[in-house]
């Protein structure tokens, strides 16, 4: 009796198995390509586009989280000419669709993690595949690549729930990626990061 009675107090102050949830997302919003905004206005007629995608993480005693997200930019163009910097474009009427998939690795720290909003920031860094597509009379190129990136985070979810809403603020860093249509070296832009701000949907698996 006496060692049973010993085995249950050692069990009380022992202390809790780790909290851990699992978290998947789905999540989209818009990409602006901030650092290179000229020549994605030059090709894409816009500075950013759409992005959608997923992720799955866990949450560890409710604060740390680690999260692998992919999405997909995927936006289309057309060649043109420019003479310098300050000239106008001119489309030269070659189709050029550019893609980005971005695979990320994300730590981040969430505060009051049981109040109604929860805001969180964090960093983390991945691989993103470029792959870019043209065609010239008839004849069709192919130029694809894949390289690091670094990024920073903050967010805001809505919910202690297992169903939540939220939004996120991602920047991103790309150095030394291939140039946009060959006017990026023209604009002086090698870098294809920049702002992406997502609206997510976050189911919760207990632990």
């Amino acid at each position: 009796m006496r060692v049973m009675t010993l085995v249950v107090a050692l069990a009380a102050l022992a202390p809790p198995a780790t909290a851990l949830d699992v978290s998947i997302d789905l999540r989209g919003g818009w990409s602006h390509l901030t650092q290179a905004s000229n020549s994605a206005q030059a090709v894409l007629g816009a500075r950013g586009g759409s992005v959608w995608g997923g992720a799955a993480g866990v949450i560890v005693k409710d604060h740390f989280g680690i999260t692998l997200s992919a999405r997909r930019f995927s936006e289309t163009g057309e060649r043109v000419f420019v003479a310098d910097p300050a000239a106008p474009v001119f489309p030269l009427g070659h189709p050029v669709s550019l893609k980005l998939t971005p695979v990320l690795l994300s730590l981040s720290y969430r505060f009051r993690p049981d109040a109604a909003f929860t805001p969180y920031a964090g960093l983390g860094g991945g691989r993103v595949s470029f792959e870019e597509v043209s065609s010239v009379a008839g004849v069709t190129e192919r130029e694809s690549a894949s390289h690091r990136e670094f990024h920073a985070l903050a967010g805001l979810e809505f919910g202690p729930g297992r169903l939540r809403a939220g939004v996120e603020l991602q920047y991103s860093t790309i150095p030394n990626a291939i140039g946009i249509g060959g006017v990026s070296a023209l604009y002086g832009e090698d870098n294809l990061g920049g702002f992406s701000v997502l609206g997510r949907l976050i189911f919760i698996i207990g632990r």
